[in-house]
């Protein structure tokens, strides 16, 4: 199959809540987080992306029919105001996951709404703020969001992240991290959902610079890259009859019958 030679498109949703009322978090990321994860991803990806951001606090949150249609893949970065998403919106980008878009789930975007539907658990964990050190170790060197990345690599400060982690098994394990206190996470799985592909990738708490470690902007670049479906076209896969020895011409199917 050809490749499509035009640039990804690439959106950052952002929260952007702790950089407008914490300092520490200001001073950090003075052009807030979502901004961070933009130019690292600009960084490794170059020509190759075009990277837009938006905000929790934009008009439906800055994820309306018409830019999710222009997105090839949508980066999730959330915390303090999961509640706040307006279940419209999930619902519009659940259906554009399923449809092809791919998604990269950050850090405490495990507790999203929209990861959760899409994984259909509690996606609950165990948790510690204490400066911990990460290692972050590769577990499948072949998949291509390890390319690049060091065995392992360090997060000298970083919120611990441990099992148990109540999601479904992933399609693929690439990264577990390693933390001062003994404990162990599943940091870097995949999943499909419909015909999209969703990164879940947990290094970065707003309190810590995670997002300017190098390693960790590489691996979202190569997330970015392998979310990327290279489907013609994005459709919700549909259940379809088909006549006997007819292999393409599939007749919509709308269920059982209703009385």
């Amino acid at each position: 199959m050809t490749q499509s030679t035009s640039p990804l498109r690439v959106l950052v949703w952002g929260e952007n809540r702790h950089e407008q009322i914490e300092p520490k978090v200001a001073e950090i990321y003075p052009e807030g987080m979502h901004n961070t994860i933009r130019a690292g991803i600009e960084d490794h990806l170059g020509a190759g992306a075009r990277v837009h951001t938006t905000t929790l606090d934009e008009p439906e949150h800055g994820l309306t029919e018409e830019v999710l249609a222009d997105t090839d893949v949508l980066v999730w970065w959330g915390h303090a105001a999961h509640a706040e998403v307006a279940d419209e919106v999930v619902e519009r980008v659940h259906q554009h996951v399923l449809a092809g878009m791919g998604l990269v789930v950050l850090h405490s975007g495990h507790w999203s709404k929209i990861f959760q539907k899409l994984m259909g658990t509690t996606c609950t964990l165990r948790w510690r703020s204490e400066e911990d050190r990460e290692l972050v170790w590769t577990v499948d060197p072949t998949h291509p969001i390890a390319q690049g990345v060091p065995h392992p690599f360090i997060i000298p400060q970083q919120e611990m992240y441990g099992e148990f982690f109540d999601i479904p098994a992933p399609d693929e394990l690439i990264f577990l991290s390693t933390f001062s206190g003994g404990e162990v996470f599943r940091s870097g799985c995949t999943w499909r959902r419909g015909h999209g592909k969703i990164f879940f990738f947990s290094p970065g708490d707003q309190d810590y610079p995670v997002y300017h470690h190098e390693h960790v902007r590489r691996v979202i670049a190569n997330g970015v890259s392998w979310a990327h479906s290279v489907r013609p076209t994005r459709e919700v896969p549909t259940l379809l009859r088909y006549e006997t020895e007819d292999f393409y011409n599939g007749r919509d199917y709308r269920g059982a019958l209703v009385r």
